[in-house]
């Protein structure tokens, strides 16, 4: 295959050709042999080819069939990289751990960066670290902190299971083609032990969709639904605020507080 591959706006394919910023990128990965590193959509392999040459036992997830056939050629004499033809929202990546932690790195798709995030938390306690390139706003939303703008559900269920570290600022000029927004790196880190655990995950990701479906509103409209544990709920914090005004730790105490109530026949 020729390196023209056009990219394909349905796989919301946006090449990286920015050497500089490639190489920084492969700086804050880090590689070793000893990694068991996962790459998501390597597309014309411009990440790949840099860290296959520090890890040569790699594996990458790609959708596109043609550039699977792409990175068959490129990479034959690497017998040990694996390529996997998949859709990364439908991948189970728990398959590719083998009692090393994994270490996923990835150009993501803009449209499916948000719910791609959300699948792999469902194997946080087989992750190492993840390295992707997003959405520069949805980095911001990421590592954003209560009051601020960008803080939401995805800010809160991100940052109760890792460490959010914004790493490089990508501009449009970095791609082909250049997408109509800005870009950034972020390193998420897992947790091994969760600062603040909520006692039911799944309630927690209930209460917190609850609350930010409706950020204008005040908590105790938000939670209607747990209208009989209100009074509970008004001894862990204030009701009368947003909530974007709550911390992760203030949002786990709420869905602990609830969780602990139910159990109490409430």
């Amino acid at each position: 295959m020729k390196q023209s591959h056009k990219p394909r706006k349905r796989f919301g394919q946006n090449f990286l050709i920015d050497q500089q910023i490639i190489g920084k990128i492969v700086s804050a990965i880090a590689p070793d042999p000893q990694d068991n590193l996962i790459e998501i959509g390597p597309g014309m392999a411009a990440i790949t080819e840099h860290l296959v040459e520090r890890c040569p036992s790699m594996t990458v997830v790609e959708l596109d069939r043609d550039l699977i056939q792409y990175l068959q050629q490129k990479f034959h004499q690497y017998p040990k990289l694996t390529i996997c033809s998949g859709d990364a929202l439908k991948t189970d990546f728990a398959q590719f751990y083998d009692g090393r932690k994994l270490r996923l790195v990835g150009n993501l798709p803009y449209n499916i960066s948000t719910p791609l995030l959300f699948h792999l938390l469902n194997v946080r306690e087989q992750l190492k670290d993840m390295h992707f390139m997003l959405q520069r706003e949805v980095v911001d939303r990421l590592g954003a902190i209560p009051g601020e703008k960008s803080y939401g559900r995805l800010s809160v269920m991100i940052q109760y299971h890792c460490r959010v570290m914004p790493l490089i600022p990508v501009p449009p000029s970095s791609f082909d083609p250049a997408p109509k927004v800005q870009s950034a790196v972020v390193r998420l880190t897992p947790y091994i032990d969760i600062p603040h655990k909520a006692e039911d995950i799944g309630l927690l990701s209930q209460v917190v969709s609850l609350c930010f479906q409706q950020r204008r509103k005040t908590l105790r409209n938000c939670l209607n639904h747990y209208a009989q544990h209100l009074k509970e709920l008004e001894g862990i914090v204030d009701l009368s605020q947003r909530p974007e005004q709550l911390s992760v730790k203030q949002f786990v105490d709420l869905s602990n507080c609830i969780h602990q109530s139910i159990g109490k026949g409430a």
